[in-house]
């Protein structure tokens, strides 16, 4: 049993599919969750579900790709407790296109959530959690599409391999501190957003080894688990939750 108690969490992007999931593991694990995302309702609805169903948990919501909004939403989920123990990045946007034609608009968009939003939050974070005698805990999201090329998804891609250098890096920076940082590679999962596409799952489950794409369960267990306390002597790793496709790479398309 992986345990949380008395620690406060927060994770970005939450009001669905994985992140959702994450929150709710957490709490249900005995955590204090800060749940963000963009969307006001959403936020407010999800965090209520938890608190119904699993434990403690707080809607926050706001553009976690905001460096004042990152620095209040740090700030609230400090003064509730008084530490900050683990911080999950898992807001991102995924602006499709082809490369001959993307628009400048899209590319700045998804580099200001996908990595200035994980950056400043990390930063942000680890500026507490390097006050705290027992350290903490980040975790970024990356993606499949960090390790392997996907039509159209070029500058989504890019984001994603970039997320996972940072955390490399920054084991320089934390490590003196007690914070390990981490990444998790999801590859094909079923949400809310994929499980609207008829052919996902058929698709995805013909070509990937293990026979089927992930479920959000399956990549919130590996978070909760780099984490929490059982790998404070992990840091600086990425862990690809892909069944297997990545050791074949056929393309969906």
């Amino acid at each position: 049993m992986i345990a949380f108690k008395n620690k406060t969490a927060l994770v970005t992007g939450a009001g669905q599919g994985i992140g959702f999931e994450i929150c709710r593991q957490l709490a249900a694990a005995g955590a204090t969750v800060f749940l963000n995302d963009i969307d006001e309702k959403l936020a407010i609805s999800s965090a209520k579900k938890i608190e119904q169903e699993s434990g403690n948990c707080i809607p926050c919501a706001g553009d976690s790709g905001s460096q004042e909004f990152i620095k209040s939403m740090v700030a609230q989920a400090v003064a509730h407790l008084g530490s900050l123990d683990v911080v999950i990045a898992n807001a991102g946007i995924t602006l499709s296109g082809d490369f001959f034609t993307y628009p400048p608009e899209s590319l700045y968009s998804v580099l200001h959530t996908n990595i200035g939003g994980t950056f400043f939050l990390a930063q942000a974070a680890a500026n507490q959690m390097k006050t705290q005698a027992a350290g903490g805990s980040l975790l970024f999201m990356s993606s499949v599409t960090g390790h392997q090329a996907h039509k159209n998804l070029a500058a989504y891609g890019m984001t994603k391999a970039a997320l996972e250098m940072l955390a490399r890096n920054l084991v320089i920076e934390l490590s003196p501190y007690k914070i390990n940082v981490n990444t998790i590679a999801p590859g094909a999962t079923l949400t809310e957003r994929t499980t609207g596409d008829a052919g996902y799952e058929k698709t995805w489950s013909r070509i990937t080894p293990l026979g089927r794409p992930a479920n959000v369960q399956d990549i919130a267990n590996a978070a909760l688990f780099l984490v929490s306390d059982k790998a404070k002597h992990i840091t600086g790793q990425s862990l690809i939750i892909d069944g297997g496709w990545t050791a074949v790479s056929p393309s969906p398309f």
